[in-house]
């Protein structure tokens, strides 16, 4: 190889590599940027108050009114009058079917949708960005805003808890007792096993918001799909059909309070969600892929 054939490479070497670092920190610039705008939204903060008053008012009712002595209401109810760290997982357990799906419905509806309504999509893929990383960092937005709704509510749980309930070893449901250590461990595994479980909420609902310019509709579809897969999970003449359904294990991390942990619902849900966001990314980027941009 002569001398200008290695210059030449070098060059073109060198401006690849360029190229690449370019875009990558316009993808790093624009992930900061989505994150930010998303979590200053009143919206977006109004629902991570409203999240956390879930906790709070589920307290304060089985404080004032010892609710949680009758052995009636959702699991662990009755468990938080002798240890107030039980406050954040019978609040998981009243989010999970209804507020977080409508919480995360709104944010993942309003992905695409929204900066077409607001015209600011065209400008977005002008910048140049791309359509597959625009979907990706709207999606990694919907992700974080997951991650963080279930953050809020164990913290505010744990709050809440401690400051009107006694704090001490909890007992797991196989009976073996943790301290307060295994606890947040199990805690910290909780709460990751909610937010993988609302991965795939997200992805249909990015699909679904590629799909118009009203971001209302894309809000709602995206809620109501979330009831209907729970409602149909709950029809033993459809057994079938149920470990399919996206929500199917949505409540299934009774395992991760066992002593020794069981793994098996955790890998299962894991492997369901992976399926959805596979099946409804892929929809999501060919229907954006072709879409014509006109706002």
């Amino acid at each position: 190889m002569s001398q200008a054939e290695a210059a030449a490479g070098a060059r073109e070497a060198s401006v690849s590599s360029g190229t690449g670092g370019i875009a990558r920190r316009r993808v790093f610039a624009l992930l900061g940027s989505e994150l930010g705008t998303l979590f200053r939204r009143r919206r977006t903060i109004a629902m991570l108050v409203a999240l956390a008053a879930v906790p709070v008012l589920i307290a304060i009712v089985v404080r004032v009114t010892g609710a949680g002595s009758s052995g009636r209401g959702p699991a662990f109810l009755g468990a938080i009058t002798d240890n107030g760290l039980f406050v954040a997982f019978t609040a998981l357990v009243v989010c999970i079917p209804l507020f977080l799906p409508l919480t995360l419905g709104v944010v993942a509806g309003d992905t695409i949708a929204g900066e077409a309504g607001l015209g600011t999509l065209r400008y977005l893929l002008v910048a140049p960005t791309g359509r597959l990383r625009l979907l990706i960092v709207k999606y990694v937005g919907v992700l974080a805003f997951a991650l963080a709704a279930t953050v809020v509510i164990v913290l505010a749980g744990i709050g809440i808890g401690a400051l009107l309930f006694p704090i001490g070893p909890v007992t797991l449901l196989s009976g073996d007792t943790v301290d307060a250590a295994g606890f947040f461990v199990r805690t910290a595994l909780l709460a990751c096993y909610v937010a993988l479980s609302l991965t795939s909420l997200g992805a249909i609902g990015l699909f679904i918001s590629t799909l118009t310019t009203v971001p209302v509709g894309a809000m709602a579809a995206t809620v109501v799909l979330a009831g209907v897969s729970q409602i149909l999970d709950q029809l033993p003449q459809l057994d079938w059909v149920h470990p399919w359904l996206f929500t199917h294990y949505w409540l299934g991390f009774g395992d991760l309070l066992r002593d020794p942990v069981v793994w098996d619902s955790y890998g299962q849900n894991a492997l369901l969600q992976l399926g959805y966001v596979t099946v409804f990314g892929a929809l999501a980027y060919a229907r954006f892929a072709t879409k014509d941009i006109l706002s």
